[in-house]
């Protein structure tokens, strides 16, 4: 039976209940009057048959008001639930009252719950889909550029040496590439299901900024950027995963190298916030971010400028990769930026000396004392 003759038949039904009361206190106000006519004078038989009918007519009006009205309502407010539909849900948004507005309460609250599983549903959805195709582009490209070297260098080129040797570099770095994004994607992967363990314990930050600074000196050089750094000169040992803070310093810097202009600077900075705390942040004089971009820079493979990110290298994972580790040891990345004067990345760590003995991450790794 098609759901558009349901209405008719369900209108008739919660009538029908109406009409079952009705009778029903018809049918006592007339067993009481004839038992009380046993006992004592009362007026006519019709007279009592006139007053039950009053008196069912009167329950019928009130029983459809209280309950046919707003169990109708109810099954309108469920059977647009069932087909997604939320835009008449506040109908059912009633004082609880009584049993029956008690349950119109928890059917709003369910279609409200609902509403909030189904849009979060299509976002999770969408957002997949737009991950699938984001994968799928960022794999074809180096895959692509792999089988055309390799199809040219079978076709003759295998014989010129000077070209051999060019396509087999370009050759080896599109492979890069994709070890490059299959590792980022693992890690992602192994933060999210708790798989990767954040060790939390003391460690030298001046230390770590040096492995970080040491590391892309030559990718500065080559751009050219200036790299430094401003750290006081006793500075406490911070709280945290020191390989996993590395690693977010080095796609943090490299990221500022990456999108600054020859001559400019990065600095990697650390300061004391509060008693118990130091910021750590990553400071350029870059091409900077529009203010519509910066909340969704960390989400994966998401690009400002897609042309230009893709020639400057790098997976489209790196502040991805940044969000989850600090996620995991409960900070979060704070970004300033305007277009043109450069950008700040910065997160803050607790201090080890202010911390009490060992205990548990976020993440599920052992802290220091």
């Amino acid at each position: 039976m098609p759901e558009s003759s349901d209405v008719p038949r369900r209108a008739f039904r919660l009538h029908r209940l109406s009409l079952k009361l009705a009778l029903a206190g018809a049918a006592v106000t007339a067993g009481l009057w004839g038992g009380l006519g046993l006992f004592f004078p009362l007026p006519s038989f019709a007279t009592g048959l006139l007053l039950s009918g009053l008196t069912g007519l009167a329950l019928y009006g009130v029983a459809h008001r209280l309950l046919a009205a707003r169990l109708e309502l109810a099954h309108t407010t469920l059977r647009q639930i069932r087909r997604h539909e939320f835009d008449n849900l506040e109908a059912a948004h009633l004082p609880k009252g009584d049993e029956l507005g008690g349950l119109l309460w928890e059917v709003y609250r369910t279609g409200e719950a609902l509403e909030k599983d189904f849009r979060e549903f299509k976002k999770v959805e969408n957002y997949r889909r737009e991950f699938l195709g984001n994968v799928s582009h960022e794999l074809k490209t180096p895959i692509f550029s792999i089988r055309g070297f390799a199809e040219t260098l079978l076709e003759g080129a295998l014989e010129n040496e000077a070209v051999r040797r060019t396509f087999v570099e370009k050759i080896l770095r599109n492979a890069n590439r994709l070890s490059n994004l299959a590792s980022d994607l693992a890690e992602i992967s192994r933060i999210e299901t708790g798989e990767l363990k954040m060790t939390v314990e003391p460690f030298d930050l001046h230390r770590v900024v040096r492995d970080v600074l040491e590391l892309l000196e030559p990718i500065a050089v080559e751009k050219p950027v200036t790299l430094r750094s401003r750290l006081p000169e006793r500075l406490a040992p911070v709280l945290g995963d020191g390989n996993h803070i590395r690693q977010v310093l080095i796609n943090l810097v490299e990221n500022a190298i990456k999108y600054n202009n020859p001559g400019g600077y990065v600095e990697l900075v650390a300061e004391p916030s509060g008693p118990d705390e130091v910021r750590i942040a990553v400071i350029d004089n870059g091409i900077g971010i529009a203010p519509q971009h910066i909340p969704r820079v960390t989400e994966r493979f998401y690009r400002v400028d897609k042309s230009r990110s893709r020639a400057q290298g790098g997976t489209g994972l790196g502040l991805a990769i940044v969000k989850h580790i600090l996620g995991a040891h409960g900070r979060t990345l704070l970004i300033e930026s305007m277009p043109g004067r450069g950008s700040t990345f910065s997160f803050t760590l607790p201090l080890a000396v202010t911390q009490p003995a060992a205990r548990r991450s976020p993440a599920g790794g052992r802290r220091g004392p």
